[in-house]
């Protein structure tokens, strides 16, 4: 049994919140806001390929993780880019995509141009597009989705 110095307060481990099936507390923030606000939505179910996947025919040999020589990809199918938002009206008239933290490695700004050229792309009437990354944020971009609706 571990003995507790004198004066000093356990420590508590990070408490894990029941999010249900949301991934960050400001997701689930979104969503509570836009049903409060009868905004209807799909979360993380739209899934948008920004770039389909090819053969890349020429020599293409790629680094490893567990072997010290490159391996040889030469032929082999390069996987598509794809895009999930997570917030998608149902008819795709917005997108709300929630940020927190981003790190300065994260593959998240190229993806999101990548989406946003697929919008402008296939879409006649590009749908309004907002990141958020807190309440203040979320609560806009919802005033702004129900004036667009009704105008």
């Amino acid at each position: 049994m571990k003995q507790q110095r004198k004066g000093t307060q356990p420590r508590r481990s990070a408490r894990k919140r029941n999010l249900g099936r949301y991934k960050s507390g400001l997701e689930k923030q979104c969503a509570d806001l836009l049903a409060e606000n009868g905004v209807k939505f799909d979360y993380e179910e739209r899934e948008y390929i920004l770039v389909d996947s090819f053969r890349y025919e020429g020599k293409y040999l790629k680094m490893t993780t567990k072997k010290k020589e490159l391996s040889d990809r030469t032929g082999k199918v390069v996987l598509p880019i794809k895009y999930t938002p997570d917030f998608v009206d149902r008819e795709e008239r917005w997108v709300i995509e929630t940020k927190g933290y981003t790190p300065s490695h994260h593959d998240f700004p190229m993806r999101w141009k990548l989406f946003l050229r697929y919008l402008m792309t296939n879409f006649e009437n590009p749908p309004m597009v907002f990141i958020v990354r807190n309440k203040q944020q979320i609560e806009e971009a919802i005033k702004v989705i129900k004036d667009g609706l009704q105008g």
